[in-house]
């Protein structure tokens, strides 16, 4: 049900004030007004105006702008007050049934590691066994255990396969009038974007615009363009608006600026209570071993050592993916995302206190190790305290890379970014769209990866950087799918000529050296629709 735009607004103006009530900005700002009371410019006949001019020229104002701004980007659009809550999480009720079984099929392979390896799903960690790992923290990459019994919970293609399979039942076989002619993998009907819609959304990408990512721009020279897109950027940063921020990072960040401006837009300022919420998840890895502790080990080890960017982050990556797997404030965004967390207690021992988990307090740990190594890892270059680190990575996957994760009808959702991008392909290249599909070849099965991922272990990282921008600056997914559409119709002229699955993923083996802001123009701006 549709709300009129009245309603809607006061539904969202009550749920932010009550997200904001319990914050640590809301005491702050209690304090703040209290604290004014004692300055002279505050007159008692006009107390509620002094205050307000007070905190607007203090810079409060300013702040609670930015927090505002940003439950506005993470909360879902109101639903209609009779809708059931799991309508917010998810509409559509076969997504929300499908995302369920995934979940359950996700424990059980869990669980039954735990069987086999006779080994339980947490334990609290013998006192010798926690100072070592406190007087290591900093280098738990010099660790060497033997993981080899340990396995993946699950690969992408498992995941794809899963994505290949869901139906809408409402339609009878295949019997969507506008969707019959879709020959992609995936077989639901939602609506995706054509590319006048995203030359729309992403006008800022145009031609005749200046970007960061573009070197040889037919109207402004580059140096001009960077010169005068640093000197707006360091404004934007005195200013502190989340929104102008977004806004400026669609023509990309300058390098020196960005760990700033991406802060900013996400709203992140590592106060000294962030900090320390930090310190609270590492004594909780510290306390208690997790089955998933050895499943992040084996992964960080197998990306890290194959991957020489990423090699010398080991050490931050082990702390940030530990911390993720305990955090339970990750738990508040199941709310409005169609996944629910699971509980479960260690076999025998029901109603023990030391036994009883959230298991694993953050499901979303054991999703997807693998992407998660790589979507922390480019932050790296960015961030190098901890805690800083942290809060970005956990904010960026609230945001955006949950959705890459869990199935759902979002836009920013996987499902419709795999649709997205079979839909440009079928459409706009047709004929390769369809040699690539007779020689058993499906582009998705190719792309897939790529998408889940973000593009990270794949794009050179400045050029995963330049990406990543737009996903902010765009508070969108969309643009991934657009991207790997991109990378096809670069590479067609050999796709035309390969003639099975294998030789296709060999063209398309190697991203590092692809420049992503020409790709994306070219796609979007210069081709004939």
């Amino acid at each position: 049900a549709m709300l009129d735009p009245d309603s809607g607004l006061s539904l969202t103006i009550a749920r932010i004030v009550q997200r904001l009530k319990g914050s640590s900005l809301h005491s702050q700002l209690e304090r703040q007004a209290r604290v004014s009371l004692h300055k002279p410019e505050i007159k008692l006949e006009s107390l509620k105006e002094d205050i307000k001019d007070f905190l607007k020229t203090s810079g409060w104002e300013k702040k609670l702008q930015n927090a505002v701004y940003s439950e506005l980007n993470v909360f879902p659009s109101p639903c209609h007050p009779a809708a059931p809550p799991e309508h917010m999480k998810e509409p559509l009720a076969y997504m929300r049934k499908a995302q369920g079984s995934w979940e359950k099929r996700i424990l059980k392979s869990l669980n039954s590691m735990c069987t086999e390896l006779g080994i339980p799903l947490a334990q609290k960690r013998p006192v010798s066994e926690q100072k070592e790992l406190l007087n290591k923290w900093n280098e738990m990459g010099t660790d060497e255990p033997d993981l080899s019994l340990f396995r993946p919970v699950y690969a992408p293609k498992d995941f794809l396969e899963v994505l290949m399979n869901l139906r809408n039942p409402n339609y009878e076989n295949g019997e969507q009038p506008s969707f019959r002619n879709h020959l992609g993998l995936i077989q639901v009907p939602l609506k995706v974007k054509d590319i006048p819609e995203l030359k729309e959304d992403f006008s800022e990408l145009g031609l005749n615009i200046g970007q960061l990512g573009i070197d040889d721009s037919a109207q402004v020279p580059p140096e001009f363009f960077e010169n005068e897109h640093v000197r707006v950027g360091q404004k934007v940063l005195a200013e502190q608006d989340s929104a102008a921020a977004q806004q400026y990072v669609r023509q990309g960040c300058p390098t020196a600026l960005r760990a700033d401006l991406w802060a900013l837009i996400l709203n992140i300022s590592n106060q000294p209570e962030d900090i320390l919420y930090y310190e609270q998840l590492k004594s909780n890895v510290i306390q208690h071993d997790l089955l998933v502790d050895s499943l992040i080990y084996k992964d960080v080890k197998l990306t890290a050592s194959n991957d020489d960017y990423y090699f010398v982050f080991e050490d931050y990556l082990y702390q940030v993916l530990l911390c993720f797997s305990r955090d339970t404030s990750v738990l508040e965004h199941f709310s409005y995302s169609s996944a629910t967390p699971p509980k479960s207690y260690i076999r025998g021992k029901v109603g023990m206190e030391e036994y009883a988990v959230f298991y694993p307090p953050n499901v979303y740990s054991v999703e997807s190790i693998n992407s998660f190594i790589l979507s922390v890892a480019p932050l790296c270059f960015l961030y190098h305290e901890p805690s800083k680190l942290y809060q970005i990575f956990r904010e960026m996957y609230v945001r955006f890379f949950f959705r890459l994760h869990s199935i759902s009808s979002h836009p920013s959702g996987i499902v419709s970014l795999c649709l997205l991008f079979e839909t440009l392909l079928q459409t706009h290249l047709p004929q390769l769209f369809y040699h690539l599909r007779e020689i058993g070849a499906q582009p998705l099965r190719i792309s897939f990866k790529w998408m889940v991922r973000a593009f990270s272990g794949y794009l050179a990282t400045d050029q995963l950087l330049l990406l990543w921008d737009r996903i902010l600056g765009y508070n969108s997914l969309e643009i991934l799918a657009v991207l790997a559409a991109a990378v096809f119709a670069f590479r067609a002229v050999n796709l035309m000529e390969v003639t099975s699955l294998a030789a296709a993923e060999a063209v398309l083996a190697d991203l590092s050296t692809l420049k992503v802001m020409p790709l994306l123009q070219i796609f979007l701006f210069a081709t004939v629709t």
